[in-house]
C-alpha cells in the first residue's frame, strides 16, 4: 500500500511539474486569444485550475501541451459565448428582435480612439483589410477562405499581419 501511495504522489508531482513548465507558452497563447494582459492571466489561471481538477482524465504518456492548450481554447470559447449571450437581450415588442446591448458611456476620447482605429483599419491594403474586417465581424476562417477563394492558411496569415500592422500603427494608443 505504501508503495502505491508513493507512486501516486510521484505521478502527481511529475504532472504538476510538467504543467507548470507550460506556463510561458500558455501565457503567450492566452494573450493571443484575449489581447488583454489581465484577461490572459485569468485565462491561464482558469486553465491551470481545470487541468488540476481534471488531471485524472489526462492519459499518461500523451501530449500534455496539446491537452492544456485544448483546455485553454475551450475555456476561452465558453467564456466568450457566455459573454455574448449575457450581452444579448430581447426587446419587448412582438417581433422580439435580438439586441446586442452596448454601454452608453461613450466619451469624446473613446469616440476619437474608435475613429482613429477605424481609419487605420481602412488604410490597410484590400487583401489585408477585407479578411480582417470579416474576421472582426465574426466570420470563421473557413467562411472567409471560401468567400474570398483563398486557402485557410493565407487567411490566417493576412489577419495576423493585419493585426501586426495595426499594432504598429497604433503603438501610441493606450490599451
Amino acid at each position: 500500500m505504501f508503495d502505491a501511495a508513493k507512486i501516486m504522489i510521484m505521478k502527481t508531482t511529475q504532472f504538476d511539474t510538467d504543467l507548470l513548465a507550460l506556463e510561458k507558452s500558455l501565457n503567450r497563447f492566452a494573450f493571443s486569444l484575449t489581447a488583454n494582459e489581465n484577461d490572459a492571466k485569468d485565462l491561464v489561471q482558469e486553465t491551470f485550475l481545470k487541468a488540476l481538477v481534471y488531471k485524472d482524465q489526462f492519459e499518461a504518456n500523451t501530449n500534455m501541451r496539446a491537452w492544456a492548450f485544448a483546455i485553454m481554447r475551450n475555456t476561452f470559447i465558453n467564456v466568450y459565448r457566455k459573454n455574448i449571450k449575457h450581452a444579448t437581450t430581447f426587446d419587448s415588442s412582438g417581433n422580439q428582435f435580438l439586441i446586442n446591448s452596448r454601454q452608453d458611456d461613450l466619451t469624446p476620447e473613446s469616440s476619437f480612439s474608435a475613429n482613429e482605429i477605424s481609419s487605420k483599419i481602412d488604410s490597410l491594403e484590400p487583401e489585408f483589410r477585407i479578411p480582417f474586417k470579416m474576421h472582426a465581424s465574426g466570420y470563421k476562417y473557413k467562411e472567409i477562405a471560401d468567400s474570398l477563394n483563398l486557402k485557410i492558411g493565407t487567411v490566417k496569415s493576412r489577419i495576423f499581419f493585419s493585426r501586426q500592422k495595426l499594432m504598429e500603427g497604433l503603438k501610441d494608443y493606450d490599451r
